[in-house]
């Protein structure tokens, strides 16, 4: 899952860059940040070294959005803006000694001693140890900025770092910046509803990804024939690269966090928008494939391109943003977004029947060495906010509720300090969310 908590900022040029810090939390969001930072590199010609031969030579302004997530030291070598972090040393030594163990500041790669277990209560209570660490290099971060737009943050929901450990950071965070998934724990329920309910007010827009909608989309479109958490890692890497793009990479109608946010969340606690991307294809596909602006625009709304298992089909849309990337005309934009319509489609709420936004970025998208995916001139990321996300919490309160019944595994949270209320709680958190979702369409137009 990746969450997005947007920060007030000063006014700034039109041609400034708008800087974001990424934080990568547990096992999962650091080994996605390995693979986002790797595309990042290959997109803007940065060395696993930080070195960038040449930039300084160049005068076009998409030379200098390598800013948006890196900066420079004074000896012109380009740095993350970003944090990895994990309550055990393994997945951040890996970095440590990796091929890209020279691109980091040492400071930004903070490690427990301690598993958190895959318990919530375990990951919040040992991130105490590591959290100061964690803030005090998000404040030189942030220190480092001229516009700050807001956090990315990448971590697992069942995880016990990825749940625990980040609600105990949102929470530092939501207060210091204010604002203007395949199972490898039984306990996963549990720490994803503990967590979606404790980030619930300090989150301001979370995209939604699961691993089995992962699993299914490179099995089916990619062909792999053994497929690891890398092949998920890099189709969610270049996932975060399309929603990026616009603040990076100049283009006919450009993004910003602000602008997503007013465009994709009409309430404050309905921001858990879905997404997907066209074309997701392999190599030995593409060449078959006239992969066309209307081609890809129709492709991105079919159930099976979405990252989260549900089936748009059965609900409606609220808000939908679509960024495009590459050679893409806006007229052509608007001619296949009016094919869909007519073909109804897409269905909308009554009180915003026509809730599309679009932007367009130039850049195509960038191939690290090694990628799964074909090389396209043209691609398409949705974000939508539907109502259909309330499958996916139906799915996780019915395997919270068959544990809960019987308290199973509960003890072991309980032993962190946490009380059995807490757990009831969540669940009547999560029980009032999807009938706040209901009641979207419920509010129709007199």
């Amino acid at each position: 899952m990746v969450e997005s908590d947007a920060a007030a900022s000063p006014a700034h040029p039109k041609d400034s860059q708008w800087e974001c810090i990424s934080v990568h939390v547990g096992q999962a969001g650091v080994h996605i940040g390995n693979a986002c930072w790797e595309l990042y590199c290959q997109e803007h010609g940065i060395q696993p070294d930080g070195q960038m031969p040449g930039h300084h030579s160049l005068c076009s302004p998409d030379n200098f959005s390598f800013n948006t997530f890196f900066y420079e030291t004074g000896a012109g070598k380009q740095v993350p803006r970003g944090v990895l972090v994990d309550l055990e040393p393994t997945v951040v030594d890996g970095v440590r000694s990796g091929a890209y163990r020279q691109l980091f500041h040492p400071d930004q790669l903070i490690s427990g001693k301690e598993d958190a277990a895959n318990n919530y209560a375990r990951g919040y209570d040992l991130g105490q140890g590591i959290i100061q660490s964690v803030m005090d290099q998000i404040r030189k971060l942030s220190e480092q900025c001229s516009a700050l737009q807001g956090f990315l943050l990448f971590h697992s929901f069942g995880g016990g770092t990825g749940s625990g450990f980040t609600s105990l950071l949102m929470e530092l965070l939501f207060v210091i910046y204010p604002s203007p998934q395949l199972s490898t724990a039984i306990v996963e329920p549990y720490n994803s509803i503990l967590t979606t309910h404790t980030n619930m007010d300090y989150s301001n827009c979370a995209f939604m990804m699961d691993n089995e909608a992962l699993y299914n989309i490179c099995q089916r479109n990619l062909n792999i024939p053994r497929l690891m958490y890398s092949n998920l890692n890099r189709l969610l890497s270049q996932q975060v690269s399309n929603i990026t793009a616009s603040l990076r990479f100049s283009g006919v109608l450009n993004f910003n966090l602000a602008d997503l946010l007013t465009n994709l969340v009409p309430y404050p606690r309905i921001h858990f928008p879905l997404t997907s991307m066209a074309p997701v294809i392999s190599p030995e596909k593409a060449y078959n494939e006239q992969l066309t602006v209307a081609e890809i625009t129709k492709e991105v709304f079919q159930p099976t391109s979405l990252m989260v298992k549900c089936d748009t089909r059965q609900g409606k849309y609220m808000l939908c943003c679509l960024l495009y990337r590459g050679d893409v005309v806006h007229q052509e934009v608007n001619v296949a977004v009016a094919r869909l319509k007519a073909k109804k489609m897409l269905h909308f709420v009554d009180w915003c029947p026509t809730g599309i936004k679009v932007g367009i970025t130039h850049r195509p998208p960038t191939l690290v060495p090694g990628e799964d995916l074909a090389k396209v001139d043209r691609a398409v990321c949705m974000l939508s906010n539907s109502t259909v996300i309330t499958e996916a919490w139906a799915r996780l309160n019915r395997k919270f509720d068959l544990m809960f019944a019987k308290r199973a595994f509960v003890h072991w949270y309980l032993r962190e300090g946490m009380e059995e209320r807490e757990f009831s709680e969540a669940r009547e958190n999560m029980e009032m969310l999807q009938k706040e979702y209901k009641e979207v369409v419920r509010d129709t137009v007199e």
